[in-house]
C-alpha cells in the first residue's frame, strides 16, 4: 500500500502515483505603515494541497474502475483521512479535481494508458459536518467489493 484516502488505497493493484506534490501556504496580512513598510501579521495556515500524478496500464494496474471509484468519492462531497503507507497521516482531504488523459487504444476502444492528476485540498479537523458518512463509507465498501470481486 503506497496511501489510503479514505477507503479507497493506492498501490500498484489500484492507481499507483509516480509523482506527490505537496503545496502548502500560510496567511501573512499586511497592515499599511505611513513612511514604512508594511508590517505583517500571522493570521494561520492556508491552503494545503496534494497532487498525485500517475499513469495506468490496465492491463497490469488499475484501470478505470479505480478512477471511477475516486469520482464517485468526490461527487459526494465528503472529506477522507489521506494516510501514507508509512503511517504519515496528512489529514483530511476533499478531492477538488481529476484529470485523465486516455492513450494507446484496443480496438474496441478501452485505453492500454490512462494518465491521471488528482488534486487534494486539506480540510480542518474540526470540520466534522465535511466528514464521508458512515452510509457512504458502506456503499463505496459495498461498490469495491463488486469491483474486486
Amino acid at each position: 500500500m503506497m496511501m489510503a484516502y479514505g477507503l479507497f488505497i493506492f498501490g500498484v493493484s489500484s492507481a499507483a502515483y509516480q509523482e506527490l506534490q505537496r503545496q502548502s501556504g500560510w496567511r501573512h496580512s499586511p497592515q499599511g505603515r505611513v513612511g514604512r513598510r508594511p508590517s505583517r501579521q500571522f493570521l494561520g495556515p492556508d491552503g494545503d494541497t496534494i497532487t498525485l500524478t500517475g499513469t495506468l496500464l490496465p492491463e497490469f494496474t488499475g484501470g478505470q474502475q479505480n478512477l471511477d471509484q475516486l469520482r464517485q468519492m468526490a461527487n459526494a462531497g465528503g472529506a477522507w483521512p489521506l494516510i501514507e503507507g508509512s503511517g504519515s497521516v496528512y489529514g483530511l482531504f476533499v478531492i477538488e479535481s481529476l484529470n485523465e488523459r486516455k492513450s494507446a487504444f484496443f480496438r474496441d476502444g478501452a485505453a492500454q494508458k490512462i494518465d491521471f492528476e488528482l488534486t487534494l485540498q486539506r480540510i480542518d479537523e474540526d470540520a466534522t459536518d465535511q466528514l464521508a458518512s458512515n452510509a457512504l463509507s458502506r456503499a463505496l465498501v459495498t461498490g469495491l467489493n463488486g469491483v474486486l470481486a
